[in-house]
């Protein structure tokens, strides 16, 4: 996946998780993905999770366990 091509979900759910990056990757998908529900929007959540479903290319490893968390948590 070519930067050009980086869904807008993808580029920010990864920007979110480099801020946590220091932490343990379960402390910091839990605090990602309480971001997540907190501040996006439902589009946007809705895409992360099914953009995990197909695969998750190009997420980050604590983007793409947050967004794990995160659909367990809407399910």
């Amino acid at each position: 996946m070519s930067i050009s091509t980086v869904p807008p979900h993808v580029r920010l759910a990864n920007e979110v998780a480099e801020q946590f990056g220091h932490k343990p990757l379960e402390v910091a998908a839990a605090e990602v993905a309480a971001h997540l529900r907190d501040f996006w929007e439902p589009r946007m959540k809705r895409a992360l999770r099914e953009h995990v479903a197909e695969g998750g290319d190009g997420l980050d490893p604590v983007a793409l366990r947050a967004a794990e968390l995160l659909g367990r948590a809407s399910s």
